[in-house]
């Protein structure tokens, strides 16, 4: 008996977190439709080279990643380790990039740039943890936790104590940058 009530709550779990992430999905969407992007949103840390103005994921492609969250939620393993997971689900959505560790992602990379104001689909980081954020107006991320793959609050006590979050987008790579040197490549 005991067993099965606790793959009853195991379930009820799954499907409360999955319920979750559709309704972020939903409201996602239609904050998306009513909001403009900001022109600059954009920090550049220092242990980043500053670049030229680069193209940011906006806010259908913050959905595109929760929406692969979603649809990888059912795929992979619960003992996934947090930057695992965020660099598969990327690549799920369609965003590739080099692996790194959160510790790294802290620190900046070429890939993704700061930015004060997250929109669903960043990252949020600190020192030894990364999540994908799932709704800015309730500050909630997905990640691997102790629990499992699940949503939590990033201004909680216990990430607060954890450090520091920094917030990161993804910087789309430049078309006719990639275009010139696949034919550099090929001469």
């Amino acid at each position: 008996m005991k067993l099965h009530h606790n793959g009853r709550l195991m379930l009820l779990a799954r499907n409360s977190v999955a319920f979750l992430l559709l309704s972020v999905l939903t409201c996602s969407i239609a904050a998306a439709q009513e909001k403009k992007q900001s022109p600059d949103t954009t920090l550049h840390t220092a242990k980043v080279p500053k670049q030229p103005k680069a193209r940011l994921n906006g806010p259908d492609d913050g959905l595109a990643v929760i929406n692969a969250a979603l649809d990888a939620r059912t795929r992979l393993a619960a003992k996934a380790d947090c930057s695992h997971l965020v660099h598969d689900i990327y690549e799920r959505a369609g965003f590739v990039y080099d692996y790194a560790s959160s510790s790294e992602l802290y620190a900046g990379t070429s890939e993704f740039r700061q930015v004060q104001h997250p929109q669903a689909g960043d990252l949020v980081v600190w020192p030894g943890h990364v999540g994908i954020v799932v709704n800015p107006a309730q500050h909630s991320f997905y990640s691997a936790l102790r629990s499992g793959l699940d949503v939590d609050a990033y201004d909680s006590d216990y990430w607060k104590d954890r450090g520091q979050a920094r917030f990161f987008r993804f910087v789309k790579p430049d078309a006719t940058r990639e275009h010139a040197s696949n034919t550099h490549l090929s001469k």
